[in-house]
C-alpha cells in the first residue's frame, strides 16, 4: 500500500519552505485545565493525535513542512524535539548531533567540527548543535533520517532549513487561523542533564519562550515532555503552568537519575508508586506502545497491561509511543507482504491500542491515527 492515496487532496495546500520569518505566536485560546484529566487541554475527551516530528512518515522530520503537514492531516498537536545552538536559541532536531538529518557532512566549512562526545555516557561522534550559531545552522538544509525505509521523503532532501522553536510556534498561530482550530505544540527537551553540562540549559530558555508567547498557562494547548526527571520538577519550580509528560521507556532508566546514582528505573516509575510520584509533577506519561500492549509469542498484539489503568489511577494522561505505519514497526502479525518497507496494518494497531483507553497517539502517520480515532468513535 502506497502513501500516495493517504495524501491525495494536500498536494494543493501551501507548504512552507526552506525560509520563514522567526516572530512570535499569538496568546493560545482557551483548553480545560492542566489537571491530569483524560483528553487533553481544550479537547474534552477525545483523543489526540500527535504529528511524531510533524508528518515525518511523509517529510523530513523537524522542518516546517514537515509540522505544517501534520496540521493539515488533522493532527491537533505537532512535537518538536528541541536542542540548544551554541549562541543559544532553541532549535528543532531529533538530537544535538545532526550528521544524520542535515547535509553538515557535504560542507566543508564545517568538516573540522566533526568530534567525538560523550552523550549520556555514549560515545557519539558527529556534529552537535552546540558547536554552530543559529545563523551556521540556518546555511544547513535537512534530509531523511531514514532513506532505506522512506525513500519518497528523500525527494525532499535539501529543501528546508532546521526551524527555531520560534518559528514553529508562528507557525502554529498562522495554521490556527488558517486551519480554525487550535493547533497545539507538544516540545521534548533532549538530553537536558547533556546541555547542562555544557552550560547551555534548555530549562528558563525554554519557559521564556512560552511566557513570552502567552503559552506558559494551565490552559495553554502544551505539553512539555522530557526522558528524564528532575528537568521536568525544575521546569515547575521555575514557575510551568502548563502540562508535563514523563516520557518513559521499556528498558534503562532517565539519565539524570543514573548520573546522580539513583537506583530508580524506568520500571519503577511505572509501578503504581511511581505514577503517583510523576503525578506530583506531571500530568501524563508517554510510554513505548509495548509497555500498553506487548507483543506476544505469536506476534499478535497481546492483552493491555495495567499501565493505561494505573496511570488513570493517578490522574495521569497516557500518550504512547510511537506508530508507523511501514512493516519494520509493526507487529508480525498486522504485517503485509514481505517488504519491510511497505505499508502493513497500521490502523488496525491503532484502533487496537484507543480501544486500551489511551489519551492520544504519537504518529509519524497523522493522517493514519486521524481515521483510526474516528473508526473508534463510530464515525
Amino acid at each position: 500500500m502506497g502513501r500516495r492515496g493517504l495524501i491525495a487532496g494536500l498536494a494543493a495546500a501551501p507548504l512552507v519552505v526552506a525560509t520563514a520569518s522567526a516572530a512570535s505566536a499569538a496568546p493560545a485560546g482557551s483548553g480545560a485545565p492542566a489537571d491530569g484529566r483524560p483528553g487533553g487541554p481544550g479537547r474534552g475527551n477525545r483523543t489526540l493525535v500527535i504529528g511524531h516530528r510533524g508528518a515525518s512518515g511523509y517529510r523530513p522530520e523537524h522542518t516546517l513542512a514537515s509540522y505544517e503537514l501534520a496540521a493539515r492531516m488533522g493532527a491537533d498537536f505537532v512535537e518538536p524535539d528541541l536542542v540548544v545552538t551554541k549562541d543559544g536559541h532553541l532549535v528543532c532536531r531529533h538530537e544535538p548531533e545532526i550528521g544524520g538529518t542535515t547535509d553538515v557532512a557535504d560542507r566543508a566549512e564545517f568538516a573540522a567540527r566533526r568530534v567525538t562526545k560523550q552523550l549520556d555516557g555514549v560515545a557519539v561522534t558527529g556534529w552537535f548543535t552546540e558547536d554552530f550559531t543559529l545563523a551556521e545552522l540556518k546555511k544547513l538544509r535537512a534530509k531523511e533520517r531514514l532513506p532505506a525505509v522512506r525513500q519518497e521523503n528523500t525527494l525532499y532532501d535539501g529543501r528546508y532549513e532546521i526551524p527555531t522553536f520560534i518559528e514553529v510556534l508562528e507557525l502554529r498561530r498562522r495554521l490556527s487561523s488558517e486551519l480554525g482550530r487550535e493547533i497545539g505544540v507538544y516540545p521534548e527537551t533532549k538530553h537536558p542533564t547533556y546541555f547542562q553540562q555544557a552550560g547551555l540549559a534548555l530549562e528558563q530558555r525554554l519557559l521564556d519562550i512560552l511566557h513570552r508567547n502567552g503559552l506558559n498557562t494551565r490552559t495553554a494547548p502544551v505539553f512539555v515532555q522530557s526522558f528524564e526527571t528532575k528537568n521536568l520538577g525544575d521546569l515547575r519550580r521555575r514557575g510551568l503552568r502548563t502540562n508535563a509528560v514523563q516520557l518513559l521507556s521499556s528498558a534503562g532508566a532517565p539519565y539524570d537519575l543514573a548520573a546522580a546514582g539513583d537506583p530508580r528505573t524506568y520500571a519503577d516509575l511505572i509501578t503504581p508508586a511511581g505514577l503517583k510520584g510523576i503525578a506530583a509533577y506531571a500530568n501524563g506519561v508517554g510510554p513505548e506502545k509495548g509497555q500498553v500492549i506487548p507483543v506476544g509469542a505469536d506476534g499478535k498484539l497481546a492483552a493491555p497491561t495495567a499501565l493505561v489503568r494505573d496511570a488513570h489511577a493517578a490522574g495521569l494522561l497516557v500518550h504512547p509511543y510511537t506508530f508507523r505505519a511501514e512493516n519494520q514497526f509493526l507487529p508480525p502479525g498486522l504485517r503485509r507482504g514481505t517488504v519491510t518497507s511497505d505499508y502493513g496494518r497500521a490502523i488496525d494497531e491503532q484502533v487496537a491500542y484507543l480501544r486500551a483507553g489511551i489519551d492520544g497517539v504519537f504518529t509519524d502517520n497523522p493522517d493514519i491515527g486521524v481515521v483510526a480515532r474516528s473508526e473508534v468513535a463510530g464515525r
